[in-house]
């Protein structure tokens, strides 16, 4: 008998510090029997002494709990090299992660080929997977060009990942709101 079973797409957005994190990887902890059943792709590098100290954190955090990737540019390469024994995996984050193609790649006034690539990859995930991204079209409008192109790319890259979610879950002060489906 084939499995139809689809596996889901989490889109966890929410301001900085709105506990995106902590839930995601709670939700992966809860669905994933073992520490071979979760992954976590983390996208950050240790460009500077806050990063590191943030990177080294979030180690710290999901301990030996999950399977570790890290990629910081071609994100749907390392979600299709998911093992198979991984039933959830988080990826954080994406704003991070596209923070990475403008820095390496130059600025972009249209998406990266890399945003269509995780996008393809979405459409048929190879397990369940809860994506964090930062909400940034809430605050100021950005002063320098390369600032609002940022904001403009990740505004249009959460659109179209909310498109082909499941679930979309705004984090506000820790407590996970219902956008789209239902909480995971």
């Amino acid at each position: 008998m084939q499995n139809t079973h689809k596996n889901s797409v989490t889109l966890v957005i929410g301001g900085g510090r709105s506990g995106k994190s902590s839930y995601a990887q709670d939700c992966a902890l809860k669905r994933g029997a073992s520490s071979v059943s979760r992954a976590y792709i983390a996208t950050a590098e240790p460009m500077d002494d806050e990063m590191i100290r943030r990177i080294e954190a979030h180690q710290k955090d999901r301990a030996q709990r999950f399977i570790t990737i890290e990629e910081p540019l071609e994100l749907a390469s390392a979600i299709k090299s998911i093992p198979p024994s991984v039933e959830v995996c988080v990826v954080d984050c994406l704003t991070v992660w596209l923070g990475n193609l403008l820095y390496y790649k130059g600025v972009s006034k249209t998406r990266y080929p890399q945003m269509e690539n995780l996008y393809q990859v979405l459409e048929n995930p190879p397990c369940d997977l809860l994506l964090i991204t930062n909400e940034t079209g809430l605050g100021l409008i950005p002063a320098d060009a390369e600032s609002r192109a940022f904001r403009d790319l990740s505004g249009w890259m959460n659109q179209d990942i909310a498109k082909i979610a499941d679930n979309v879950i705004l984090m506000v002060a820790g407590l996970p709101l219902v956008l789209k489906g239902t909480l995971v």
